[in-house]
């Protein structure tokens, strides 16, 4: 069945170009003009994936982002017309997958939903019961669920990969180049900026969890994983 996405930006012209991508990639669209039409489009049928604009009339998309966590976990890619960190920064703190600045590229956008409609739907052939586990946290990629002590962390897709990826090796320091290779195609660039926010969050969830090393900083290295024993 053909992906659902959600394409939410004032700009009429905008919404055509991307909608006709992802049409042309084979996924389904619908178009909204802000972010409180984005937040009743989801409500009436959720969506595989929500492209946001941040400068949005009425309700921008990191009002919307805000308010749609509270309620779903629906990975969110985020769009602005300017290229400042403040903007990268809270998009991703308040739960989003990704970030394109305009102007952007119709293949590079289409690209980067495709990685993260695979990081948030596991391959088929990834249906037994594997778990990553380490200290008291627990990975299940089938089923992308993770907990910590016994309790369920809401990860993004990226989040989980980039966890996953220091899993899989908890015994290595990781580059960032590492680190988002485990998250993103070898094709698409991420600032450092980028990296750093990500790992904050993850941080952040697992310290609300009751995990206080979960990742440590090697610094002019990278990161690795801590103990995360609490």
């Amino acid at each position: 069945m053909p992906h659902q996405i959600l394409v939410a930006d004032d700009d009429p012209h905008i919404r055509e170009i991307i909608c006709f991508a992802l049409e042309k990639a084979g996924m389904r669209t619908q178009g909204v003009a802000d972010g409180a039409a984005a937040l009743q489009a989801v409500e009436r049928r959720a969506p595989d994936l929500v492209v946001l604009d941040i400068g949005m009339p009425e309700m921008d998309g990191l009002e919307a982002c805000r308010r749609l966590r509270q309620t779903s976990d629906v990975p969110v890619l985020f769009l602005s017309a300017r290229d400042e960190e403040i903007d990268r920064i809270l998009g991703l703190e308040m739960g989003g997958d990704d970030y394109v600045t305009k102007p952007f590229s119709p293949r590079e956008l289409v690209a980067r939903v495709n990685v993260i409609l695979r990081r948030a739907r596991p391959v088929a052939a990834e249906t037994d019961e594997r778990q990553f586990a380490h200290g008291r946290l627990v990975l299940t990629p089938s089923s992308h669920g993770a907990r910590f002590d016994g309790q369920p962390l809401a990860l993004t897709s990226i989040e989980f990969s980039i966890l996953k990826g220091f899993l899989a090796r908890p015994a290595h320091v990781l580059a960032r180049e590492a680190v988002m290779a485990n998250a993103y195609a070898a094709n698409i660039h991420v600032s450092e900026r980028t990296v750093d926010s990500h790992i904050r969050n993850i941080r952040a969830k697992l310290a609300a969890a009751g995990c206080t090393d979960a990742i440590e900083t090697v610094h002019g290295v990278g990161f690795r994983l801590g103990r995360c024993g609490g």
